[in-house]
C-alpha cells in the first residue's frame, strides 16, 4: 500500500474559501477578513463556529486552507500570513520568544474508528496493541485489518503512544512497517479510513462529528469517547483544542475569539464534541 499525501501548500499560500459548509449556507461574507488555520480537529470545530459568528456579525469574512498542522500553522500566524491558530501542541520556547501567546480552551477525545465495514463495537488496550503491532492481522469477519496511520510526529501518534508501553511499542513498530498507509492531515485520515476496507485509525472527535464522514467509533475498554467520559477521566485519549494568536491581532479577530469564549460559542463547540477546560477569561 501506498502513502496518502495531501495537497502541499506553502504557509504563505492562503486558500480563501467560500465555507459553504452545511447544506449550501454561506457563512463568510464579505468585509474584515479573519485568516485561520491550524490542527484539522481544530479547524472542524471552527465549521460550526464561524458559521454561528456570521449569522449574527455580518461583513466579516473568513480565509480557512486544507490544515498546515499546529505547527505549520504557527510558523505562518509568526510570519504574519495568518491571524489565529488552532492547535493540538503547547508552544515551543523559541515560540512563545517570538511573539507566540496560547489561550487555553478545552480538549476532544481521540477516538478509535473504523469503516463501517468493520463489525466491531469495542476495543480493548490489549486488542489495539496487538492490531498496530501486527500480532492480529484479522477482523472477525476474516477481513484483513489495515492501519491508517498519521505522521511519526503528529500529536494523534503521540497520543496513542501514550496510551500504554504496550501501544507505544506497537506504534513504534506500524511505524517502521513497509507499505504502510499514512495520512497527513485529521480530514485525509478520517476519509481514507471510511473508504478503505478493514481501516482503522484514530480521529479527534470534533472532526468525526462536524465531518460527518461515515465512521465507526469504538468504544476502549468499554467506554465510549465523549465530553462525559473525558471530563470524569474515563475515557484515557485526549487532544488539546487551543488558540495561538499573537500581539498583533487585528480588531475582527478580537471580536471573533471573544464570541467563541462567549457562552454561545462554548455550546457551539460542546456540541461539537469538545469539553471546554478555559474559564473563558
Amino acid at each position: 500500500m501506498g502513502h496518502v499525501t495531501g495537497i502541499l501548500l506553502s504557509p504563505f499560500s492562503l486558500i480563501l474559501l467560500n465555507l459553504l459548509f452545511f447544506a449550501g449556507t454561506p457563512i463568510a461574507l464579505a468585509g474584515d477578513t479573519i485568516r485561520i488555520n491550524g490542527s484539522g480537529s481544530g479547524l472542524e470545530m471552527m465549521k460550526p463556529l464561524i458559521e454561528g459568528y456570521g449569522k449574527t456579525s455580518r461583513g466579516v469574512s473568513f480565509i480557512m486552507e486544507k490544515p498546515l498542522g499546529s505547527s505549520g500553522a504557527i510558523k505562518a500566524l509568526l510570519a504574519g500570513a495568518i491571524d489565529i491558530v488552532v492547535t493540538s501542541k503547547p508552544l515551543k520556547p523559541e515560540e512563545i520568544a517570538r511573539g507566540g501567546k496560547l489561550r487555553y480552551f478545552g480538549k476532544t477525545p481521540l477516538a478509535i474508528v473504523t469503516g463501517k465495514n468493520v463489525p466491531l463495537k469495542a476495543i480493548s488496550s490489549k486488542e489495539l496493541e496487538d492490531t498496530y503491532s501486527g500480532k492480529t492481522t484479522k477482523w472477525p469477519n476474516g477481513e484483513t485489518i489495515r492501519i491508517i496511520l498519521r505522521p511519526n510526529e503528529d500529536i494523534d501518534t503521540y497520543i496513542l503512544k501514550g496510551l500504554s508501553p504496550g501501544m507505544d511499542e506497537a506504534v513504534t513498530k506500524a511505524q517502521r512497517r513497509q507499505g504502510m498507509i499514512i495520512a497527513v492531515t485529521d480530514p485525509e485520515s478520517n476519509e481514507v479510513v471510511s473508504k478503505t476496507i478493514g481501516g482503522i485509525g484514530a480521529s479527534g472527535l470534533t472532526g468525526v462529528i462536524v465531518g460527518k464522514v461515515p465512521l465507526n467509533i469504538l468504544a476502549l475498554n468499554g467506554v465510549m469517547p465523549s465530553r462525559k467520559t473525558l471530563a470524569d477521566g474515563t475515557y484515557p485519549l485526549a487532544k488539546n483544542i487551543n488558540f495561538v494568536t499573537t500581539g498583533k491581532l487585528p480588531h475582527a479577530a478580537t471580536k471573533f475569539l471573544a464570541f467563541i469564549y462567549s457562552d454561545k460559542g462554548r455550546a457551539i463547540a460542546e456540541k461539537a464534541g469538545v469539553l471546554i477546560t478555559a474559564d473563558g477569561k
